[in-house]
């Protein structure tokens, strides 16, 4: 049975809208640009994959949507308020999984449920294991961080990200590290966890077809200043294999923007989410 997430209710407020965000990088003898007038509507329980060249701001672009860093230009609006510092409702997961070494598993992420002050004791730690159960790590959640793999850290991370109960997930190049066969394993596991958490996931990758594999949009950036030029829909039934044609095809297309993007020729206008995605 193909997996497929609730339908994107367009006519409802924006989960995230980033709304004419510019974002310069200044010190004593240079200035970095580093977007420019960036505005994204992402919907309640979308899946979005960003690329684009490197230094084109993506993981600047994620930041400003954490409450990371603040825009100089713009706003983001999350559930349509502005977003003016971090929040438990938006969880970043980054390339490492920054795991605390003298925790184990288990503590790990309970230490990310320090988050829920409404809940008990006993409440985060049975959240603890079911999320690890989750992410199919319930027989390992007595083990050290240096007895995991590098994939099974990542698992744990993900765990820690997910269990405060997010809206929103925002990964940050969170499986370039890992090598092809734990990627492809986790590439199924976020496709399911996605589809029974209903979360919104906003993913920066430089793997094309990565993000052809997980994104309900791939939108794709300009080299900077950051701009947001031109976005696909991805109309492949799920699951989805990364090795599938339909996503190598696809991907093939992405790729080939990509390039003319990093060479300068012009991309061409944005599509609204609302006329993209097709359920």
């Amino acid at each position: 049975m193909m997996l497929q997430p609730a339908a994107v209710d367009s006519s409802t407020a924006s989960k995230l809208a980033v709304e004419g965000v510019s974002k310069w990088f200044r010190s004593a003898s240079t200035e970095v640009h580093a977007l420019d007038n960036v505005s994204l509507d992402i919907g309640g329980g979308e899946f979005i994959c960003i690329v684009g060249p490197s230094g084109c701001g993506k993981s600047t672009l994620l930041d400003i949507m954490a409450g990371l860093t603040k825009a100089d230009n713009g706003h983001v609006l999350a559930d349509g308020e502005p977003i003016i510092g971090p929040g438990r409702q938006r969880l970043v997961m980054f390339q490492e999984p920054a795991l605390f070494p003298w925790l184990t598993a288990f503590g790990n992420v309970m230490f990310g449920l320090k988050l829920r002050r409404d809940l008990t004791g006993k409440e985060r730690r049975q959240i603890a294991q079911d999320y690890l159960k989750l992410v199919g790590l319930d027989g390992f959640a007595r083990a050290n961080v240096h007895e995991l793999s590098g994939g099974m850290k990542q698992r744990v991370a993900l765990a820690r990200a997910l269990a405060p109960d997010p809206g929103v997930l925002l990964m940050d190049e969170p499986f370039a590290a890992l090598d092809a066969m734990t990627r492809d394993q986790l590439y199924g596991d976020i496709q399911r966890i996605w589809n029974e958490s209903g979360k919104t996931i906003v993913f920066v990758t430089h793997d094309v077809r990565e993000a052809v594999c997980l994104g309900d949009r791939v939108i794709l950036m300009s080299p900077r200043p950051g701009r947001i030029g031109r976005e696909f829909p991805i109309n492949i039934s799920r699951p989805r294999d990364i090795n599938n044609r339909e996503v190598a095809n696809l991907a093939a297309e992405i790729a080939a923007a990509l390039r003319q993007t990093a060479e300068g020729v012009p991309v061409h206008p944005l599509r609204r989410r609302t006329d993209a995605i097709a359920r």
